[in-house]
């Protein structure tokens, strides 16, 4: 288990050198659907004082940690869109022993959401009083600012105030993955991996080009080695690509996305995947991340 588990894209774990991820792709998986929701809330027992409380990502801060066991904790927490959403939340998520997280979809009343950039429809309008996606749990003895968390691998279940989304999700045979990995992991012997600082320049280099709809070419990279890294980066992409393209699920919402001033139908955000070599989250960046980037740009 890692603190406030941050996932990162396969083709980015392996900039470093650790090829974990490759492993970790082959293996059984636990499947879950990724939502776009928006703000993430965090809700449970307060292992301090054994009360319940909600909050946003913010219960983890080292320093202005914003824990909210009473409606004027939020008031004097947050304000604005956030604080009307936590009091929604606090008067309307079940209580539980344990500590959750999930995206925040929206309130009752409608069958169409859109809480960030993906645009949500479910089949009837719904009527509880709020909507959340739950993907996280946490666990601690002592604080939240050093709870440990792991993907949710149960189902929740709601209210007559709240639904949870939570579909079945699945993935397709890898036998044919099998070999792409195999010939990854011996490209992996010819690359001099660059160290944390050049990482760091990397990633930003590379996700400029995706948000910017910028085609990743090898060839435009400088020096040879950079050449060598960004061949394989790519490489593990269209793996993990090859893999996306293997998972589905049910049960759930239909997704729509806004592409060129118009609504998409599309799968879904994307899929996170778990097993015990790690956590990673499979996304079609080209799609998503020039979406976010596009939407930011009009608000």
């Amino acid at each position: 288990m890692v603190k406030n588990l941050h996932l990162e894209h396969p083709e980015d774990c392996i900039l470093t050198g650790d090829l974990t991820v490759l492993d970790a792709l082959l293996l059984p998986q636990h499947v879950s659907v990724k939502y776009d929701g928006a703000p993430a809330i965090v809700w449970g027992r307060n292992p301090e004082t054994g009360n319940q409380f909600v909050g946003t990502k913010s219960v983890f801060n080292k320093f202005k940690i914003k824990i909210n066991e009473s409606h004027a904790d939020i008031d004097n927490n947050h304000e604005g869109n956030v604080a009307d959403i936590l009091h929604h939340c606090f008067d309307n998520l079940p209580d539980t022993d344990d500590i959750i997280q999930g995206d925040f979809i929206g309130y009752g009343g409608d069958s169409a959401y859109n809480p960030n950039t993906i645009c949500y429809v479910f089949d009837d309008d719904i009527t509880v009083n709020i909507i959340v996606a739950p993907h996280t749990i946490y666990h601690s003895n002592s604080t939240l600012r050093d709870a440990n968390a792991k993907p949710l691998l149960i189902r929740l279940e709601g209210s007559d105030y709240c639904k949870f989304i939570q579909p079945i999700a699945s993935m397709g045979s890898l036998d044919d993955i099998n070999d792409r990995i195999s010939f990854a992991k011996q490209m992996a012997q010819l690359i001099e991996f660059p160290d944390n600082k050049e990482v760091i320049r990397l990633k930003k280099v590379l996700n400029d080009c995706i948000r910017q709809s910028i085609e990743i070419d090898p060839y435009d990279f400088e020096y040879e080695n950079e050449f060598n890294i960004v061949s394989f980066w790519l490489l593990v992409k269209t793996i993990k690509e090859d893999i996306l393209n293997l998972c589905y699920h049910r049960n759930g919402p239909n997704a729509y996305l806004p592409i060129d001033d118009e609504l998409e139908q599309i799968d879904a955000e994307g899929y996170v995947i778990h097993n015990e070599l790690g956590s990673y989250k499979l996304i079609k960046r080209e799609v998503f991340s020039c979406a976010n980037f596009n939407l930011s740009k009009m608000i």
